[in-house]
């Protein structure tokens, strides 16, 4: 089943106020590391780093209620930034949510988006412990991610690709595109591309995927979340190397052709551009850690090709366009 829209009932932000509303992200998403001025951390494991990134996900920019729920955005939020975190090689502990919003919403869309994000976090064994809110003229949500780096390996940076290595992948390429351009379509979708949407929705990953590809002896590693050929080729000019793609790893399979020809476009673009999939891509020496897949080479030289061809494809997510 797909699920879209927001709730459009009950007593708003402004009706409430400020304290009901933290109140309300609280009991969605429950911490004993939240109430203070700030959460307290005790390092997990001797010798540990800590990682931290954020971003934002704006209401017009980057989703419309139209093709989503509070619940799933929430649930992509964790998703796009604790996959930075393991793109480091490191575990996500913690999460810290700020939010803004029209003092019209409901306050039963912030207690659903917490309830999302308590839900995907768990799945990471963290917690949300803090954040801010405050009103404006759109809802936008930023959502913090700290991590956990153990160990005396070096974090998975841009710039360690080495000539002579196996470029590897962990999770779908193309999903999320796909099930976004099905849901702007219109078109009646079937059961079968459900998939696709739900992909877009919230991207799936397997926890942990990134501290095992560390520890297997990767080097570099990014994730998909601008379009396949654009983060990539961020790997290849940080590393000064070139990435050569197998385009028989990349290949559309049965979801994406289906949904190239009901939607009449070509599926290559998807994987090649599409981004958000949130997909961990990075370089190692030996086989492919597990749960990985191989799908390229790394050479001496600059840039992205697939198979030793320029790609067909190149463009990628523009945040000022």
């Amino acid at each position: 089943m797909i699920r879209t829209g927001f709730s459009a009932a009950g007593p708003t932000l402004a009706e409430v106020g400020e304290y009901e509303v933290i109140r309300a992200i609280r009991q969605a998403a429950p911490s004993a590391l939240n109430g203070d001025d700030a959460a307290v951390f005790t390092p997990s494991v001797p010798n540990s780093r800590v990682v931290a990134t954020t971003d934002m996900l704006v209401e017009g920019r980057h989703f419309t209620p139209e093709f989503t729920t509070p619940f799933d955005l929430g649930r992509k939020a964790v998703v796009q930034n604790f996959a930075d975190v393991e793109a480091m090689g490191a575990r996500p502990i913690a999460a810290v949510l700020a939010l803004s919003a029209p003092g019209s919403t409901p306050l039963e869309v912030v207690r659903e988006l917490a309830a999302g994000i308590q839900s995907k976090v768990g799945e990471y064994s963290c917690e949300l412990v803090g954040g801010d809110v405050t009103s404006g003229e759109q809802l936008v949500l930023s959502l913090s991610a700290i991590g956990s780096l153990g160990g005396s390996l070096p974090p998975l940076r841009l710039a360690g690709a080495r000539a002579g290595q196996r470029v590897v992948a962990h999770g779908n390429i193309g999903y999320s595109a796909a099930g976004l351009a099905l849901l702007q379509s219109g078109a009646q979708i079937p059961t079968a591309l459900y998939p696709l949407v739900h992909a877009y929705q919230c991207p799936q990953l397997t926890p942990g995927r990134g501290l095992i590809a560390r520890a297997a002896g990767a080097t570099a590693m990014t994730d998909n979340s601008d379009g396949l050929v654009r983060d990539v080729s961020a790997l290849a000019s940080q590393s000064n190397v070139l990435i050569d793609l197998y385009s028989a790893a990349l290949a559309p399979d049965e979801l994406l052709c289906a949904a190239g020809e009901l939607l009449g476009e070509d599926p290559w673009a998807w994987v090649l551009t599409g981004g958000e999939d949130h997909t961990l891509v990075g370089t190692t020496e030996g086989d492919a850690p597990v749960g990985f897949r191989t799908i390229g080479s790394v050479r001496k030289g600059s840039g992205v090709l697939v198979d030793a061809l320029e790609p067909a494809y190149t463009d990628g997510w523009e945040s000022f366009l």
